[in-house]
């Protein structure tokens, strides 16, 4: 149990139970940022119309997901690399990640010219993998998902004197994630509310100290995936709890506990938090994608969805919007745009039998012409068992305008005596 209490000059006090004395202040926010001057990104808050008219808000993207190594981690990770001692220096550090916490910890230690060991899953795409190492480090591949890759980290720094680099619970991370407060406050005065990710809590947590310590009126408005949402349980129970399990495509947030020490921040600081489900967060990737242009992981696009799909009260007010991170697997990537196309209407999938006989399919193609699909994929089974000997079966994928462009070319084919069949 944590007790906390306000010191009167801008900051807080964290006690715990041993006694001991953790203390997180706005000014070393301050501190941070001029540490990192020069090394990370000053990211642009980019005003979107698009989001803007579907939210009902004035919504600005605050753009982590162009920061150096693709995400906010370098901030936090520097902060904390770049303090460590001579000797500390000397036994590098390690740390546990599946992502953008591999890519910060790695490209901070490369820049202040110490070694970096990365434990991460034995699943992680290799596209993840080979960037790591092109920052720098030695990546070991252990487990089958992030808590065995933690144990395994836990294990290194006991065995060679490394400094654990904890993805989000430490204060120094903290205030290094705090950073994104500052500018968002010197960029845009007149903000009403900061939507931002939350997995264990460390950027929320610095944000949310930075702004409220500077103007307490801004909302902050925390968005978990709803495969994960331990901040939620925890709140509810007015404590830290741990979920059994964590589901969701946004691995950068799937996380089964918030900390120990982000946990009372969250507290004190964050106003709500909100959850958005999956095809929620692959709806907002697609429309980052097609409407502002911009390339966003699943975690980084939770933030954005709980707007467009209003999980907030918020109308005309201005908003920050964190897209927290970009780094996406191109597959993953790819799998989101079809089944976003397909669910959107704009691509469609038909299914029909007719006679095998020549001129059938020109006459089946001829209507889909004349209601202006396009078609990208066609072909023909005369194998199915269920189809009779003088017929054939034939599946096409077309690209339409969307469902009620869908709509008239499925009347037009039945019209035409077509038993259509549009798979789901």
């Amino acid at each position: 149990m944590r007790m906390m209490m306000r010191d009167g000059i801008g900051g807080l006090h964290i006690f715990s139970n041993s006694g001991g004395m953790e203390m997180i202040r706005r000014t070393d926010i301050s501190r941070a940022r001029r540490i990192l001057h020069g090394v990370i990104h000053h990211t642009k808050l980019d005003y979107s119309h698009t989001f803007s008219r579907l939210s009902g808000n004035e919504v600005y993207l605050k753009t982590e997901n162009t920061q150096r190594t693709g995400s906010f981690k370098i901030r936090g990770a520097y902060n904390l690399i770049s303090a460590l001692s001579e000797e500390e220096g000397r036994n590098g550090v390690v740390a546990a990640s599946a992502g953008n916490h591999a890519q910060g910890v790695a490209y901070a230690a490369a820049a202040v010219g110490i070694d970096s060991t990365i434990v991460m899953p034995e699943g992680t795409p290799i596209s993840k993998v080979s960037a790591t190492r092109g920052y720098g480090a030695e990546v070991v591949l252990h487990g089958s998902g992030y808590d065995e890759s933690y144990a395994r980290a836990r294990q290194i720094q006991e065995e060679t004197g490394a400094t654990f680099v904890h993805a989000f619970d430490d204060e120094r991370i903290i205030a290094g994630q705090g950073t994104i407060g500052l500018e968002i406050l010197e960029d845009l005065a007149q903000v009403d509310a900061v939507v931002v990710p939350i997995g264990g809590g460390g950027l929320i947590s610095g944000i949310g100290l930075a702004i409220k310590e500077t103007n307490p009126r801004v909302r902050i408005i925390g968005v978990e995936a709803e495969g994960a949402a331990s901040v939620t349980r925890s709140l509810a129970a007015g404590e830290v709890v741990a979920l059994e399990g964590a589901n969701t495509i946004a691995d950068g947030i799937s996380v089964k506990r918030p900390g120990e020490i982000t946990f009372p921040l969250i507290q004190r600081y964050v106003d709500e938090v909100v959850t958005v489900n999956d095809e929620e967060i692959a709806s907002s990737v697609l429309l980052g994608l097609e409407r502002a242009k911009m390339v966003t992981e699943g975690a980084g696009a939770v933030a954005l969805a709980a707007m467009l799909f209003e999980k907030t009260d918020l109308r005309d007010k201005v908003v920050v919007s964190i897209l927290s991170g970009g780094n996406i697997d191109v597959n993953f990537v790819s799998r989101i745009i079809e089944q976003g196309l397909m669910k959107s209407g704009r691509r469609v999938a038909l299914g029909t039998v007719i006679p095998d006989r020549p001129g059938h399919l020109q006459s089946f193609l001829r209507i889909v012409a004349e209601q202006g699909a396009n078609v990208l994929t066609i072909s023909q089974d005369r194998l199915d068992v269920r189809v009779p000997l003088d017929k054939v079966e034939v599946q096409v994928v077309l690209e339409t305008q969307g469902s009620a462009h869908v709509g008239r070319i499925v009347e037009a084919l039945r019209e035409a005596d077509y038993g259509v069949t549009v798979a789901s």
